[in-house]
């Protein structure tokens, strides 16, 4: 068992510090934002996120987990500090450090034994360098000679399975040059070690590379099959076929062939956008990248256009005959918008395609009934420049209410098995589109309810 202090107990912070609890852990999150404390401490929990409840009020009543404002209380109880703060993108593309030094200072004014400094944060390639002369700074100025180590454990969680993620994953990167600090940290993840989950230990400079260059490889993916789909379109292939021939290929597998709306969220745009400039910056640019990002955000414009030609034109394509046309404005159609977050399982709508689909439809003159099961704060939030053309309906059902199209763009499971006979009836335009971004539905059963189905790659 190992006391621990949790730096940050926004997404990362809170899932680590509860799982690290689970684990057996003393675990105390700290964060500087007194009401998210307060929240916590009332058990209410700040972000949506299947089975964490249970798992932070499991471990509260055990005694294992704790919540504080007192930043320098929680590091002179611990012997390993995790700094799990945000790094919001910067202007130039690269991360914003700051809460990062700040919790490398604040950590270096408080601890008073040996301690080991976390970077759980995902940062770049060089950030472990950073923090070990930041806290050095600190000790110096306190006139201590007090000693520690930095570790590089970046988190590979994935918003809707992040429990799972985090206590079943498929590796635990330790980047140290330092054998006691190893220990520690094998001693921290102890339950995982026990259970021969594969353990990576190397320098902090490669550990801080294997999570950039992961994200940004199931980036290149997605916007790789989304291309691929865009040729299925033009040639009558199905990518559906086209993905599951490829899947069961193992060099390729299965995972992230799915094509849709582009990605989103809080981790691959942001590492995508990290790891090219660190690769501008060292003078080896990272081209398939760089090309996936612009592939990323022509698919969000991809999407809208097939809207707009569904919308304006014939009605839609099939695999014998796809029909061409040129989109038109938007001007007096209604159009119901089925999920906001950037994907199932989560509220989080940052850089979500349906955000910037929704507010593009808005732009060409379009009325939107939008609605998901988790994310309808946040969008709201996202949409307020559009407020006057956005109703935020209460259901599905609701949302599909007297308009002339229907897109899916998030594949929440409700949405899977809607009564398409009732939707139809709901709808007021003669030959209403049905546009599923997530390829959820077959055409044959779209079509015989009573809709022209426009999917993708197909």
């Amino acid at each position: 068992m190992v006391n621990i202090a949790v730096i940050g107990a926004g997404y990362v912070g809170l899932v680590s510090g509860a799982c690290l609890a689970d684990f057996g852990n003393s675990v105390i999150c700290v964060d500087n934002h007194a009401e998210k404390i307060n929240r916590l401490l009332k058990g209410i929990i700040p972000i949506y996120e299947p089975g964490l409840e249970d798992v932070v009020a499991r471990n509260v009543r055990a005694g294992r987990l704790s919540f504080t404002t007192d930043f320098e209380g929680a590091v002179k109880k611990s012997g390993a500090v995790f700094i799990a703060v945000g790094t919001p993108p910067a202007e130039d593309g690269g991360a914003d450090l700051r809460y990062v030094e700040e919790a490398a200072r604040g950590a270096g004014r408080a601890m008073e034994r040996y301690t080991v400094v976390v970077d759980k944060s995902t940062v770049p390639v060089g950030t472990a360098r950073r923090v070990q002369s930041w806290v050095q700074e600190e000790l110096d100025k306190r006139g201590e000679a007090i000693p520690f180590d930095v570790v590089s454990n970046p988190e590979f969680l994935r918003e809707g399975t992040a429990i799972h993620d985090f206590t079943h994953p498929d590796r635990v990167v330790i980047g140290s040059e330092s054998g006691k600090a190893r220990e520690l940290m094998k001693e921290v993840y102890r339950s995982l070690y026990l259970n021969e989950t594969p353990y990576i230990e190397t320098g902090p400079e490669s550990a801080e590379m294997i999570k950039y260059a992961s994200n940004a490889f199931l980036a290149v993916k997605i916007s790789y099959i989304n291309e691929i789909a865009g040729l299925c379109e033009k040639t009558g292939a199905d990518v559906q076929m086209v993905a599951k021939a490829m899947g069961r290929d193992g060099r390729i597998g299965p995972k992230f062939l799915h094509p849709g709306p582009g990605y989103g969220g809080s981790c691959f745009p942001k590492d995508t956008r990290a790891i090219a400039k660190t690769g501008r910056d060292r003078g080896s640019p990272l081209f398939i990248v760089e090309a996936a990002m612009e592939a990323n955000e022509r698919q969000k414009k991809r999407m809208v256009e097939k809207i707009c030609l569904g919308l304006t034109s014939a009605p839609g394509p099939n695999p014998e005959s796809p029909v061409r046309g040129t989109a038109g404005p938007l001007d007096g159609k209604t159009i119901a918008v089925l999920g906001l977050a950037f994907k199932l399982n989560t509220d989080d709508t940052r850089e979500a395609p349906a955000i910037d689909i929704c507010a593009e439809l808005v732009r060409r003159g379009a009325k939107l009934r939008v609605f998901d099961p988790a994310a309808m704060e946040e969008a709201a939030r996202r949409l307020e420049p559009a407020k006057d053309a956005v109703y935020f309906a209460a259901d599905e059902y609701d949302a599909v209410e007297g308009t002339d199209a229907l897109v899916i763009v998030t594949e929440w499971h409700q949405f899977r098995g809607m009564d398409l006979g009732k939707v139809r009836e709901k709808m007021t335009a003669p030959l209403p589109c049905f546009f599923d971004l997530r390829n959820i539905y077959k055409r044959e059963e779209a079509e015989e309810a009573g809709f022209s189905y426009w999917g993708v790659g197909r």
